[in-house]
């Protein structure tokens, strides 16, 4: 059984992470991590976006992928959740260099180290990045503008 659960202090809320109904500058802390960036399938710019414009001014910004290090343990758990109907067929043909690709269109892919610093360079602002674990590749940036 699961339950979900929030207070009145606490709101949830489900919108489009690339659209979001929050006015500008309300949060001290933005994150978007599990790879989110590239499982939302929105446009990875206009997500940073929106992130830096939610961000306060001194707010940290924080994004996370997966490591080039783990192509062969996260191609395995995307074969499982195949075999097991959560997602399509996977693709075996496009499947490569970090992506996942599946026959009904869904994609999963990745962003470098590189790639993080490059888009959020496009905003005036630095990121540093770090690998955990030769797992993950967390981002993290401070709002200044």
């Amino acid at each position: 059984m699961s339950v979900l659960l929030f207070s009145s202090l606490l709101p949830l809320f489900l919108m489009d992470a690339s659209q979001m109904s929050f006015r500008s500058c309300s949060f001290d802390v933005v994150f978007c991590i599990q790879n989110g960036i590239s499982a939302f399938g929105v446009d990875k710019k206009r997500l940073i976006a929106e992130s830096v414009r939610v961000t306060k001014n001194n707010g940290v910004i924080l994004f996370s992928s997966y490591s080039p290090k783990i192509w062969e343990a996260r191609l395995e758990w995307f074969r499982k959740q195949s075999q097991f109907g959560l997602i399509g067929e996977i693709d075996e043909g496009k499947t490569c260099d970090g992506t996942i690709a599946c026959k009904d269109g869904f994609r999963a892919t990745t962003v470098s180290s590189d790639q993080f610093v490059e888009l959020f360079g496009e905003f005036g602002l630095n990121a540093s990045v770090i690998e955990v674990d030769e797992s993950s590749v967390f981002c993290k940036v401070i709002r200044k503008k």
